[in-house]
């Protein structure tokens, strides 16, 4: 059985808080490779957030009833939801059937976990994305969420489409399996211990000699962009979408 659907001419694209609230160039560029294969992309405007701060903070009535609202958002076609996120992806995918494992709506719940893709495992595999790099040499390392690490295990579908920009060296770093420290709220009650984690990850991107680093989460993003341009770092920080859309204009 394939794990993606046979029939792709339109999908669902789920935008995360962080893209509608820090980077939506980077959510807009998932909507255009996405449609760039042809597909339709459908966002419905009543999605809100996938319930993960709620989950992470030990409030799960909070948490499912985000997921409901999120089921009944994208309920009215039975299309693949798209995720720019593999921390959101994660939760929607394998937390919400957790959630409601004893509950009435819970194969409802579990329909809805199916159709969840994050966007750069849905690119390469679903969709046979394949790229033509336009831009100039650049040196680039990766650095991956741990959600999409562990629960989505996408990690290795990005850097196989970094790798398919003629013009791009990818540089991995040393440490690529290590937490940048933000875990959403972890960060805010664990501040000392959220900044020596990412820290350590800023140590390791500059040991790579790379002058971005590329992700596909916008959370890993903003904490550890945020923490190299208070250090006068200049390593620029770039959601995986909008690097490629950039990469394949030139």
């Amino acid at each position: 059985m394939s794990l993606y659907p046979d029939k792709l001419d339109t999908v669902y694209y789920f935008g995360t808080c962080l893209v509608d609230m820090a980077y939506p160039d980077a959510g807009m560029a998932g909507i255009k490779l996405l449609q760039q294969q042809g597909v339709q992309v459908i966002f419905p405007q009543e999605q809100s957030c996938c319930g993960q701060p709620a989950y992470n903070s030990g409030f799960p009535r909070e948490a499912m009833a985000v997921a409901l609202k999120q089921v009944q958002a994208f309920s009215a076609r039975d299309c693949p939801v798209v995720v720019p996120s593999g921390s959101c992806a994660g939760m929607m995918k394998t937390h919400y059937p957790e959630l409601f494992a004893s509950h009435p709506d819970y194969y409802d719940i579990k329909a809805f976990s199916d159709r969840i893709y994050e966007l750069g495992d849905f690119l390469l595999n679903a969709l046979g994305a394949r790229y033509k790099d336009k831009g100039e040499p650049v040196k680039v390392t990766w650095h991956s969420s741990c959600h999409a690490r562990t629960e989505m295990r996408v990690t290795e579908h990005a850097k196989a489409l970094l790798r398919q920009l003629d013009n791009v060296e990818l540089v991995e770093l040393e440490h690529e399996h290590e937490c940048c420290g933000f875990g959403g709220t972890f960060s805010i009650k664990q501040p000392e211990l959220s900044g020596a984690m990412v820290q350590d990850k800023i140590n390791d991107i500059v040991a790579t000699g790379a002058s971005r680093v590329i992700t596909g989460d916008c959370g890993c993003m903003m904490n550890i962009a945020g923490a190299m341009e208070k250090q006068g770092i200049g390593v620029r920080a770039q959601h995986l979408a909008e690097f490629i859309w950039e990469r394949i204009h030139g």
